[in-house]
């Protein structure tokens, strides 16, 4: 039976059975104070007409008045039941029309439930908002699966046409030949491989072990700082210890790109990076600024989206596989944390990532940090 039509019998059966009861206590009533029998009583004559059964008498007027009312209740519980059961489902009818059209792939459309707030508004709203975010996912899968093709595709485009060009002239250079195909390979195999992280830090495959921001950060800055000193960028490091949870491949990677993506995107001569850790709040915090040209805000929120690299702002002998804040910001959400970029009113860009500290539960609340080198 369909849920209309078990409310309708529900609502017809307690019709019903509140009828019997509310006649039950009518009879009992009647029984209580109207005798058995009774005599005729004339005042003048005296009793007369012998004795009469008057329960008798009136159980036979009071049945079929009674199963008639029973019979109208029945009727009027089953109408007015299918039509309640009905006005009451609506809601969920419009939500079962939404959830086959996202089964067909039509992920625009909602529910958008008018009138009071209820747990019916409530289920529908939280449908709205789950169609919403699963809309906007699978639009960035898309964008991330085009722009990866993109990016694949091009490496191994470059390698045919090397290799068409040596094998069209047996004469030409082969070490020349075979030092762009490597270059270009090395870079196939670093695209690959950021793939391959960023599925990694997806899925949450990690073990969380104690894990302090301040020691990644002096690493991953030792490790760039040849880098920094061939494109004439200072870095420096600063803060006190900041003791979080996680993985420690996967933080130190976090810390790594955000230094070499602060270090890449500066200024041409006399950059400067900032590196600082700290604990505030029970949250332990990353921020890694730099200088270099001035970025809007609407820009700054575009650069963790998979292959922006802010080509206005880039070292071209650096340009990366433009998945490194990317893959930040997914290393930052496997954590339950936060990264914020915000636009530094000098120029530059001032990243800051925000972790639960070691000990501090529960995920760790937004707020970017506005802070200048």
């Amino acid at each position: 039976m369909s849920v209309r039509l078990k409310l309708t019998l529900s609502y017809a059966g307690f019709l019903m059975v509140a009828g019997l009861l509310l006649l039950a206590a009518v009879w009992l009533f009647l029984l209580r104070y109207v005798p058995d029998r009774a005599m005729l009583y004339n005042p003048d004559d005296g009793p007369t007409g012998g004795v009469f059964p008057i329960r008798s008498a009136l159980l036979q007027v009071f049945a079929p008045r009674a199963a008639a009312v029973l019979a109208f209740l029945l009727v009027f519980g089953l109408v007015g039941g299918w039509i309640l059961a009905g006005r009451m489902l609506a809601p969920l009818t419009r939500i079962t029309e939404a959830t086959r059209s996202a089964t067909h792939g039509s992920l625009s459309h909602r529910v958008q439930l008018p009138g009071r707030k209820d747990e019916f508004r409530e289920l529908a709203d939280a449908f709205d908002a789950m169609l919403a975010r699963l809309e906007a996912h699978v639009a960035e899968q898309q964008r991330f699966a085009a722009n990866a093709s993109h990016e694949l595709r091009t490496p191994l485009a470059v390698s045919k046409a090397l290799l068409d060009v040596a094998r069209a002239d047996p004469h030409a250079d082969t070490g020349e030949v075979i030092e762009r195909l490597h270059s270009v390979n090395a870079r196939a195999i670093d695209l690959t491989e950021a793939l391959l992280l960023l599925s990694r830090a997806n899925q949450r495959s990690f073990t969380r072990e104690p894990v302090d921001l301040s020691l990644l950060a002096e690493e991953a800055t030792e490790t760039l700082l040849p880098l920094a000193e061939k494109q004439g960028v200072t870095v420096e490091t600063g803060g006190d210890a900041a003791p979080t949870s996680g993985s420690h491949a996967l933080l130190l990677q976090l810390t790594t790109n955000l230094v070499h993506n602060a270090i890449v995107h500066n200024l041409p001569e006399e950059g400067i990076v900032r590196v600082t850790t700290g604990v505030r709040a029970g949250v332990a915090v990353l921020t890694v600024e730099n200088t270099g040209e001035r970025l809007t805000p609407a820009l700054a929120a575009t650069l963790t989206e998979p292959f922006q690299r802010g080509t206005e702002r880039v070292r071209t002998d650096h340009a990366g596989v433009g998945l490194g804040l990317a893959i930040a910001k997914t290393i930052t959400q496997a954590h339950d944390g936060t990264l914020a970029l915000v636009p530094r009113p000098e120029g530059g860009l001032s990243v800051t990532v925000e972790l639960a500290a070691a000990g501090a539960p529960g995920p760790v609340p937004v707020s970017p940090s506005t802070g200048t080198p």
